[in-house]
């Protein structure tokens, strides 16, 4: 996202919710001493960003079911080939290929990588809207299976990608193995994040979510594998 679209959705979300000064700042690339802590939690890599003028790590903690900007402010839920099948069966789909031509939309889609590069991904993404197409990709879409209490229509066989939020992760060659990491999204959307002076209260949080990034990695690599996506470098 560029710093005019977080800028917005920072507004957009000021108007709710009271954003420590701060993380704002964080937010729109306005520190000057952002620096990562790296921390392994079983089979994955965490970056943490660290200010180091205030010495203050910036963690996260989630306000559902006050807040549901996950569901309503995605850009877009690619979905792996286990979603295929859980979600369509959810559905009462009795084919996966009558729950693909419905339910779901073809994008392409670039994302930065960790280098710095660009990577460009395409996929199959469950559609927000009954009527989305590939031009609505990367917009604010509420998703449609959100209701008026905050609560997934198709949980618990929702998208793997809507367990990730906030995390976004990649996998990245580490002495010939694929080590899976993972980082906070920063899109201005969320209104859970807070400073700290240690990551003491972050570490169950951890614990559970180095289990669910880890699971998505492996079943999105398998929807490469099966040809339902694709992965290149700009």
């Amino acid at each position: 996202m560029s710093q005019i679209e977080i800028a917005k959705s920072i507004e957009l979300l000021e108007k709710d919710w009271d954003i420590d000064p701060i993380i704002k700042d964080f937010h729109l690339g306005k520190r000057d001493d952002v620096t990562e802590n790296s921390i392994r939690v079983k089979d994955v890599v965490f970056h943490i960003p660290f200010l180091n003028k205030i010495k203050k790590f910036i963690l996260w903690k989630c306000y559902w079911p006050d807040c549901s900007n996950c569901c309503s402010r995605q850009g877009r839920l690619p979905l792996t080939s286990h979603d295929l099948i859980t979600i369509g069966a959810g559905m009462k789909y009795q084919k996966t290929s009558d729950f693909i031509k419905n339910e779901t939309v073809m994008a392409t889609w670039e994302e930065a990588s960790p280098d710095g590069g660009v990577t460009i991904m395409s996929g199959i993404n469950l559609k927000r809207k009954q009527d989305e197409t590939e031009a609505d990709d990367g917009t604010h879409i509420k998703c449609r299976f959100l209701d008026d209490e905050g609560s997934c229509g198709i949980h618990p066989t929702r998208p793997g990608v809507c367990y990730l939020y906030p995390f976004s992760t990649w996998l990245q060659n580490d002495k010939g193995m694929a080590r899976v990491h993972a980082t906070f999204q920063f899109t201005g959307d969320c209104p859970g994040f807070y400073l700290a002076d240690s990551m003491d209260s972050m570490n169950e949080i951890l614990q559970e979510y180095s289990e669910i990034i880890y699971d998505y990695n492996f079943k999105s690599s398998g929807t490469m594998r099966d040809g339902l996506g694709s992965i290149s470098l700009g």
